[in-house]
């Protein structure tokens, strides 16, 4: 994990910062999500008929359960010191260019994209995180997620 305080977050725009753990997706998780957001969609949640109907053979996670787990990943990756708190803010952009078969282990990569004083206690800083899938060409997931540090 790197440590890098607010005051010098801006000198590492347009490097990326690094790679999280890589973290299992369980049926347990998907499960569990589906039941939270009532999102019971059969490929989620019905592993027989999802191994016999779907090109992946497998459930597979929900989209917005990967980005759910983004700010779990991420702080794995960075802790900006100095701040009292940190806030999603939100998402610029967000993408699923593949799927996250039950069982998947996923990662973050971080890359620091833009860092804005917004006054004298809050700054704005631009991510892009990709989840990666283990042994998969392609990500789960491309978001540039937004993040409010308060000094």
């Amino acid at each position: 994990m790197k440590n890098i305080p607010l005051e010098t977050l801006h000198e590492h725009v347009g490097t990326l910062i690094g790679h999280s753990a890589w973290k299992t997706v369980s049926q347990e998780m998907i499960q569990a999500f589906a039941d939270a957001t009532g999102d019971h969609q059969w490929i989620h949640i019905d592993i027989e008929r999802a191994r016999r109907e779907t090109p992946w053979q497998s459930t597979v996670a929900h989209g917005f359960l990967t980005v759910s787990l983004i700010p779990v990943l991420n702080q794995s990756v960075l802790r900006v010191t100095g701040t009292s708190a940190s806030i999603n803010y939100g998402l610029n952009k967000l993408r699923f260019p593949a799927a996250v078969r039950a069982g998947a282990a996923i990662r973050s990569e971080v890359t620091l994209d833009d860092v804005t004083a917004v006054d004298d206690q809050r700054t704005l800083a631009t991510f892009t995180t990709r989840i990666e899938i283990q042994g998969e060409e392609k990500p789960a997931c491309v978001a540039e997620n937004l993040v409010m540090y308060l000094a």
